[in-house]
């Protein structure tokens, strides 16, 4: 009996001592020459526009960080996977991230359904993600508080729908508005509950309410139905897929009034979708603007171009802002950890990016300013900073 037991405890110590040795869970790299950062983004699937678009922001910014001498001296290494424009596979691909690539924070979800499937995950992993786009209203905080581990780069949905309810009434004189929302999405929900509660709040007037749902392409029904009401202007809170098509075929049935929408219009897509002739009196509210005359960002734009050979959207210069200011967190601590990450990034103030200036506040929001477009004939043709 005493030789079993000698033997049993003499395996049990050999056991701990591999325990003991063995590595662990950390978000550190074993060499310490490379820091690494993860992009979860919809690179195919429905959204793909806004995921490619962060994307290559995100890529042309850690190449300047690299070439720049790293971080600390540290190169930045990219782990990049395509969630494929669904939340779970977002959930999935964050995991394997922060467990198994060892990603000191992660770039993205672009879309809020996907960023906050994610956040579970960097709560439990103590990871930090941070989103360009997501702009749902509960992605930082709800009614259980602050999400420790999410930041966004990027104003919220209340503060764009308040906005565009302002401009409508103030910029355009609009007094009655007809409402045509993408009821399938919180992102076109949110939007029409705040821009309705500003716009009523001020005397504005909507005429009705419409819904459509992602994937529809006839909207025929809706609009002939709003055709002989009086209303001053169209707001669509949804995104460029549907609210392209909604444009040209408003514009086809003889509607000329002004059509106001959000960042959801900004994709190059919007144009292919609606055409140039129907994109005329459009505004939406957006996070950058090309036509900005602002030292950082007519330098941007040249760099952009002469790597992508394309002028920037709005989507590059987020995802740009938000590969440098995850940097700029890392650069701030003296032990490269995930929990490390996420105090610097919450204590950030006069971040100075593409897409404006800011600090972040309580909530893990930045506190910056709007940008209004205007488009005619297919072209932006104006753009103005606007706060509320």
């Amino acid at each position: 009996m005493k030789k079993i037991l000698l033997t049993a405890m003499s395996l049990f110590l050999v056991l701990s001592l591999f325990a003991a040795c063995a590595p662990k869970a950390d978000t550190k790299d074993a060499d310490g020459a490379t820091i690494k950062i993860g992009i979860n983004m919809e690179l195919s699937g429905d959204v793909a526009s806004y995921g490619e678009s962060t994307v290559n922001g995100i890529e042309m910014a850690i190449d300047e960080v690299n070439k720049a001498g790293g971080i600390n001296g540290k190169t930045v290494e990219i782990v990049k996977y395509d969630n494929k424009s669904d939340a779970a596979e977002a959930t999935t691909l964050a995991t394997k991230l922060m467990t198994e690539d060892k990603v000191v924070a992660i770039l993205g979800p672009a879309t809020s359904g996907a960023f906050k499937a994610e956040i579970p995950v960097a709560n439990d992993n103590k990871v930090p993600v941070i989103s360009g786009s997501a702009t749902a209203d509960d992605v930082t905080v709800d009614a259980s508080g602050v999400k420790e581990y999410a930041f966004r780069i990027c104003y919220n949905d209340s503060y764009q729908g308040t906005a565009m309810a302002n401009f409508a009434l103030n910029e355009k004189a609009a007094k009655s508005v007809v409402i045509i929302k993408d009821s399938s999405s919180d992102y076109g929900k949110g939007l029409a509950e705040s821009f309705t509660a500003t716009y009523t709040a001020n005397g504005g007037t909507i005429v009705t309410e419409e819904a459509y749902v992602k994937g529809d392409t006839d909207f025929n029904a809706i609009l002939t139905k709003i055709k002989d009401m009086e209303f001053d202007a169209i707001f669509i809170p949804g995104y460029y897929n549907e609210a392209g098509l909604i444009i040209k075929q408003a514009r086809a049935l003889g509607i000329s009034v002004p059509i106001l929408g959000a960042d959801g219009f900004d994709s190059p897509s919007l144009l292919e979708l609606a055409g140039a002739e129907a994109l005329s009196d459009v505004y939406f509210s957006n996070h950058y603007s090309s036509l900005d005359e602002d030292p950082i960002v007519v330098d941007f734009i040249a760099a952009f171009n002469e790597k992508y050979g394309q002028d920037p959207d709005a989507f590059n210069a987020l995802g740009y802002d938000l590969a440098k200011f995850a940097c700029d967190a890392i650069g701030r601590t003296s032990d490269v950890t995930g929990e490390a990450v996420k105090d610097a990034l919450a204590s950030t103030t006069d971040f100075t990016g593409v897409t404006g200036s800011f600090s972040v506040d309580e909530n893990h929001n930045p506190v910056k300013s709007i940008v209004v477009i205007e488009m005619q004939n297919g072209e932006a043709v104006s753009s103005v900073k606007a706060g509320l």
